[in-house]
């Protein structure tokens, strides 16, 4: 009598060797209990991932909107500082104490900032 090995399954199914002896329905059970805890373990830590990144794209979200609101000030302030030099500029054009040949001599000005210091 000719015996021919059974036919290989192209499935993912784990055949249990010839060689292994069958486990007892205590393994069985174990093995169920296992397989259902690692189940749950892993979809908590899934759960717990896409929490994480939910957490970092808001907090992105806020990062994107403060830059945004600096930008625009950094424009604002920038557009005032021109604006001011220009002033500044024509001011001095024609300022009676910056044309007057005397005002370069230099007299002690009081510190403003030492003024508001305790003594």
């Amino acid at each position: 009598l000719c015996l021919a090995p059974p036919p290989l399954s192209s499935g993912h199914r784990h055949h249990t060797p010839p060689n292994v002896i069958p486990q007892s329905p205590e393994d069985d059970d174990r093995k169920v209990r296992r397989r259902e805890k690692n189940r749950v373990a892993a979809q908590r830590s899934r759960k717990k991932q896409t929490q994480k990144a939910d957490k970092l794209h808001e907090e992105y979200e806020c990062l994107e909107q403060e830059n945004t609101m600096l930008r625009k000030e950094i424009g604002k302030l920038t557009e005032e500082l021109r604006h001011l030099s220009e002033a500044l500029k024509e001011h001095e054009k024609m300022c009676p104490l910056l044309l007057c040949p005397m005002n370069f001599v230099q007299v002690p000005r009081p510190d403003p900032v030492a003024s508001c210091l305790p003594r």
